[in-house]
């Protein structure tokens, strides 16, 4: 399942990041690393942004990344 899919208030893990190069370096550096349990805050009403929380901080990142980002259940 890809972050995009998520709707407000789903908590799910990063189970993979997608991309090459600077996209991938860029996704990895915010924190977003597998592994990681991720929260959907808020949406914009046409989707794009998506305001994640992560790591105890609130990152707003753009839909066509977010499509990059796969996530899965948290066990």
């Amino acid at each position: 399942m890809k972050l995009i899919d998520l709707k407000i208030g789903d908590k799910k893990v990063i189970t993979e990041v997608k991309g090459e190069g600077a996209l991938r370096h860029r996704l990895l550096e915010m924190g977003i690393i597998p592994g990681t349990m991720i929260e959907i805050t808020k949406k914009a009403p046409l989707g794009d942004p998506i305001q994640i929380h992560i790591r105890g901080y609130e990152l707003s990142i753009r839909k066509e990344d977010a499509a990059y980002i796969e996530v899965g259940e948290i066990k």
